[in-house]
């Protein structure tokens, strides 16, 4: 009896020594937490990219994924340049003048790369009627909020206001308000208009639409489009903000659309970028659900001509492997 278990426990030893070898054998999955930089709360940046961090830290192995409140492209593009675990939305024209080391990044150039192109943003020029604000000139003397400090808003809403012959500093009072600022501000009656770029539909802008006796009104700006991409390239498009974008919208509004990519530092490791642009377009039903922006995440936008910055060769890799040829 006794050597009968001690050949049971011997067995039994044997067996926890193979186990545990074994275990050496079987790769563990290193943690990897990502970081995904959005915008304020009442834009798109910040629901899609809450989205996109939950598809990727269900979808990849090990990484944990955590979405970010930020004010938006230039503020995500800083944090790219921290060189930490950064993935973030941006407008092309922001992302260029990053690139360049322009404009906002005049002491540096930050080292990013393209991972994604994703959707249009649309400029939104708004206001509501009763405010004498019918058409872009006649912002001149107006108190208006050109975006918060850190966005891209404000980037393309002075340029806009450029093309358009006025001066931002003399011609206008400007407030520097996120899209959810100026919708309160518009509300209090602060302001008399404000820029926003963004998806379609931005829930702020919605917000203010569907308010009791406030009427919303776009301001046309398309004439601004030729005059902006003389100065700073092919950046812009004319584009429509359609009227059932919005309601109590009379008409289509004409208006600069620019793209918005998805970026991150050129030092990112080939497989991280990789499997974040995998997941990007084999869960994009997933990102649909959270907002149907994500419908123009398609592997045919993914061109060159699309985006400014180059892209990174994790993305370059899926692309390759989809057939997506990038000239």
């Amino acid at each position: 009896m006794i050597s009968q278990a001690l050949g049971q426990r011997g067995r039994a030893c044997c067996a926890a020594l193979v186990l545990g070898s074994l275990a050496f054998l079987v790769p563990t999955v290193q943690a990897q937490n990502i970081s995904v930089a959005t915008g304020g709360t009442g834009g798109v940046y910040y629901p899609m990219g809450g989205g996109l961090a939950s598809v990727l830290s269900k979808s990849v192995p090990g990484m944990q994924a955590t979405a970010e409140v930020t004010g938006g492209s230039v503020d995500n593009l800083k944090l790219i340049n921290t060189g930490k675990s950064y993935i973030g939305f941006t407008m092309s024209d922001a992302a260029l003048d990053a690139y360049n080391g322009e404009d906002k990044f005049k002491s540096h150039k930050v080292p990013v790369r393209t991972l994604a192109v994703l959707y249009p943003n649309r400029m939104h020029i708004v206001t509501t009627e009763g405010r004498g604000v019918n058409k872009l000139s006649d912002l001149k003397g107006k108190h208006i909020s050109t975006g918060s400090p850190g966005s891209a808003t404000e980037v393309m809403a002075f340029r806009i206001l450029e093309a358009a012959g006025l001066d931002k500093d003399k011609d206008v009072k400007r407030e520097r308000l996120s899209v959810s600022e100026s919708v309160n501000a518009i509300k209090d009656n602060k302001i008399d208009a404000f820029f926003w770029v963004g998806g379609l539909p931005t829930a702020a802008v919605t917000d203010l639409a569907n308010t009791p006796g406030n009427k919303i009104k776009l301001i046309d700006h398309a004439e601004t489009v030729a005059a902006m991409n003389k100065k700073y390239g092919n950046l812009y498009v004319v584009d429509t903000i359609p009227k059932s974008a919005y309601r109590g919208m009379d008409t289509d509004n004409k208006e600069a659309t620019v793209m918005n990519i998805l970026v991150a530092n050129v030092d990112m490791d080939e497989k991280t970028a990789y499997n974040i642009v995998k997941t990007i377009f084999e869960k994009k039903a997933d990102l649909v659900a959270v907002h149907k922006e994500a419908e123009n995440f398609k592997l045919e936008n993914q061109k060159t001509a699309a985006t400014p910055i180059p892209f990174h060769p994790g993305a370059l890799k899926y692309f390759a492997e989809k057939g997506v040829k990038l000239n």
